[in-house]
């Protein structure tokens, strides 16, 4: 591609580089100089202009932000995704749904290596999606690009992108009490829920102790929920304490007790019968992000969660100070 500063005679064709202002209004950048431009460049005084110029192997910044973003997303409809208008050399990529963004982060990476003129820009891997949120954008930066390079981003960036959609439709909270009655986790769990179109089956609340808290796990299960969750009246401090206890006695499994999350460490998951269980951390009567927002939506959208995967999100886990919880947590340990 040619960019330079070149006379009106020899604008025609070529791409403006800068916007301008004529006695009829504004010419944009990005426009492709026709004889009626040239004509309003040379009456409001102009007599040069910079502009680019493709060459035969360059690729117009449309066409190659399409053909890119067409290459992450080679069939949006089945993955939950849309692809908006192309224009400035940008395709912005769109969640059709809520759900959580499904990033092949290697492929993106090797995107963005084979030529400085193509970027693509994507939210974190499973962050939540609302309903047109954007999940990435594709951006050519010059006004044109080579073919070859388009070429080859394209195959490193095969189907790189994706929704998860919620699988979970219906859930079960359990509540156990010491001495204060069931408080707010209800609400708050079934606004968590709501997120994704999950309903909450009404409140069941027993006490804190192992044997009544897991006949209201074996009664949840028969219901057929897609999703057991507990919230203990006391934090659950061992794989061996109540909640936990329970749910063997049930005669379901805990994969995996406490999350390298903060705030968040006091959960478990496990399952029943191929239900799964969530124990909630104290933590989760907040309505603030916290460590049970993460499994939590993962559950929610059919991705596997074990303790591998839990063990892993320590990296980006203190979710303390973050602008998404506004008001920090007191020095006291409120887990």
């Amino acid at each position: 591609m040619d960019f330079g500063t070149v006379s009106l005679a020899q604008a025609e064709g070529a791409i403006l580089a800068h916007s301008l202002a004529v006695t009829t209004g504004r010419l944009r950048k990005g426009l492709t100089l026709s004889a009626a431009d040239i004509a309003a460049l040379r009456e409001a005084g102009y007599s040069h202009v910079t502009v680019a110029r493709l060459g035969e192997s360059d690729l117009h910044e449309d066409a190659a932000a399409l053909e890119v973003a067409r290459a992450l997303v080679p069939d949006p409809t089945s993955v939950g995704l849309s692809l908006q208008e192309v224009g400035t050399g940008r395709v912005n990529i769109l969640a059709t749904a809520a759900g959580l963004a499904m990033v092949e982060a290697a492929r993106i990476h090797a995107v963005n290596a084979v030529d400085p003129a193509i970027t693509v820009s994507t939210v974190a891997p499973y962050y939540r999606m609302e309903p047109s949120g954007m999940v990435a954008t594709v951006k050519i930066i010059p006004y044109g690009v080579d073919k070859a390079s388009v070429s080859k981003a394209g195959a490193a960036a095969q189907a790189a992108l994706k929704l998860a959609r919620p699988q979970v439709r219906h859930a079960v909270l359990i509540e156990t009490l010491t001495t204060a009655p069931a408080g707010k986790g209800h609400r708050i769990t079934e606004d968590r829920l709501a997120r994704f179109g999950v309903t909450l089956a009404a409140p069941c609340a027993v006490p804190h102790k192992e044997a009544p808290l897991a006949e209201a796990i074996a009664q949840a299960r028969a219901t057929s929920p897609d999703l057991i969750l507990i919230l203990t009246g006391s934090a659950t401090s061992d794989i061996r304490d109540t909640a936990p206890a329970a749910l063997r006695r049930a005669g379901g499994r805990v994969e995996h007790f406490g999350m390298p999350v903060d705030p968040g460490n006091l959960l478990f998951v496990g399952e029943i019968n191929g239900t799964p269980v969530l124990g909630m951390p104290g933590s989760a009567k907040s309505p603030v992000m916290n460590g049970v927002d993460l499994v939590l939506e993962w559950l929610i959208c059919g991705i596997a969660v074990n303790a591998a995967e839990i063990q892993r999100m320590g990296v980006g886990g203190l979710l303390k100070e973050i602008p998404s919880r506004p008001r920090p947590r007191a020095k006291r340990d409120t887990r």
